[in-house]
């Protein structure tokens, strides 16, 4: 019966040090998230397994271009992915097809070719003006995706994380890095 006891209660400490060790990671460092559907084609598929960055935009602001998880700002509980392409202070306009980014200095159409197929077009004739901590999100299947040109900016406190690795399906493994944009 001792022998019992003394594992049952050995069993205790791993399940509470395993819990001490894995809720902290998994409420602030990383978060992982399941893609559904087909906003974010063909970089990201409908049943891709990905983690999410949490600690980084603790540290800086969330960079153009990089893919992020958010809370749907219309539905909180809801969670979905884009892509940033337009920070805070900044203009963006849908015009011919292309994007084009206004910030205090300049402007420049987007160059999109490092993550969208040359065959994707943009479809709208708008322009959103971005307030203090406002982004301008979309999705890499552009017509089928909802995004900020649907339901305008996303505030900065949506913002869940950056998508950090995509772990499913394995042999599509892989660390994501931020496009550098030649303007």
């Amino acid at each position: 019966m001792r022998g019992i006891v003394n594992f049952l209660w050995e069993v205790l400490i791993i399940v509470v040090i395993a819990i001490a060790i894995v809720i902290p990671i998994r409420y602030f460092l990383f978060q992982p998230f399941l893609v559904v559907g087909q906003s974010m084609e063909p970089n990201f598929a409908g049943g891709d397994y990905l983690i999410a960055d949490q600690l980084s935009y603790r540290l800086r602001d969330p960079q153009r271009g990089e893919v992020i998880v958010f809370k749907y700002p219309s539905m909180p509980s809801q969670r979905y992915i884009k892509r940033i392409i337009g920070l805070p202070g900044e203009t963006v306009e849908i015009r011919d097809g292309q994007v084009v980014v206004f910030n205090e200095e300049e402007s420049h159409v987007l160059d999109e070719s490092i993550y969208l197929p040359s065959s994707a077009l943009t479809l709208g004739d708008d322009r959103w003006v971005l307030g203090e901590n406002e982004y301008f999100v979309m999705g890499d299947n552009r017509p089928y995706s909802s995004d900020s040109r649907r339901w305008g900016s996303l505030p900065r406190y949506d913002i869940i994380g950056r998508v950090f690795l995509r772990i499913w399906p394995f042999i599509d493994f892989s660390k994501f890095e931020t496009p550098i944009y030649d303007y």
